[in-house]
């Protein structure tokens, strides 16, 4: 295959798997672990490494599935996606979805046996449902949110679900923000509301209050509690331009990017919760930020 070839036909699956928002899956998973070690508990790094992949192979399934659904409606908002646009074959990409997905769920069984794989394929059915039939409905903001709390206990799965039932408040944090999100992100090709940007804004905020009880809660060492800190107003600076921006002027090209900004801040989130388990896995979950912002500069997130 010529060079050039090969080059559009990375870009083209690239775009397709939104590369850079598979960097903002493993946070979530590193989260989970460090949840587990903040309440005293042992994490197999082997199985963590292993459910880490789960989560990325799980997202790109994800991802990929909503191009194959989203087909016709792209073919009129977003030609330039590569289903419409003609660069992959609609057919193609549904295969692709769908063996991702299964390879998420083999992959979370061998990692973390019966657990890491329940979860996995929870997740799946959660994301294959929100693809093909919730997106657009009442609750499918929910469902994209509750993805992201499973992406989270993946991560209790890399130490046997050994945690205590307050754990359980962190991935319901994160479904919250990602509901309010993914709410914001439904109509950001067209139009969106002014109060459902403000929605997103307080899922911000429900975010940044949730680490603030969390350190009050498990009362770390002050370094962490500064790190955790720092994470949250940078959380809080980045979000807060973006979606300001968008509730100033409600139009796609501020309401995409602002969409964008707050998956990627998941990552800084996901931080912030995981400092209170020590500085080292905080610096694994923000850690994905960097490859996440380089790739975004070349692929779109939302």
């Amino acid at each position: 295959m010529p060079r050039g070839d090969l080059r559009d036909r990375f870009e083209a699956y690239a775009s397709l798997v939104r590369l850079p928002n598979l960097f903002s899956a493993p946070p979530d998973v590193v989260l989970g672990a460090a949840l587990v070690a903040a309440s005293g508990g042992s994490v197999s790094i082997p199985a963590l490494a292993g459910l880490t992949l789960a989560s990325v192979l799980l997202y790109a399934g994800g991802t990929t599935l909503n191009d194959y659904f989203d087909a016709p409606v792209d073919a009129r908002e977003r030609p330039e996606r590569p289903i419409p646009s003609g660069r992959v074959a609609r057919s193609r990409a549904g295969a692709l979805g769908g063996g991702l997905l299964t390879a998420g769920v083999v992959v979370g069984f061998l990692a973390a046996e019966l657990q890491g794989g329940v979860v996995a394929a929870a997740l799946a059915v959660v994301v294959l449902a929100y693809d093909g039939w919730l997106k657009g409905t009442g609750i499918g903001f929910l469902a994209m949110g509750a993805a992201r709390g499973f992406d989270v206990a993946l991560g209790f799965a890399a130490g046997g679900f050994g945690v205590p039932i307050w754990t359980v408040f962190v991935p319901l944090v994160v479904v919250g923000y990602i509901a309010l999100v993914t709410r914001m992100a439904a109509n950001e090709a067209t139009t969106t509301e002014r109060g459902v940007v403000a929605g997103a804004a307080g899922g911000v905020v429900l975010g940044g209050v949730a680490v603030v009880a969390l350190v009050g809660f498990v009362r770390p060492s002050l370094v962490e509690i500064l790190l955790a800190v720092a994470l949250v107003v940078g959380f809080f600076g980045w979000t807060g331009q973006a979606i300001g921006r968008a509730y100033a002027t409600p139009r796609p090209d501020t309401v995409g990017p602002a969409v964008g900004t707050c998956v990627l801040a998941l990552v800084v989130l996901d931080a912030a919760f995981a400092a209170v388990a020590g500085l080292p896995w905080a610096l694994a979950a923000v850690a994905f930020l960097i490859p996440a912002l380089g790739f975004s500069r070349l692929f779109d997130v939302s």
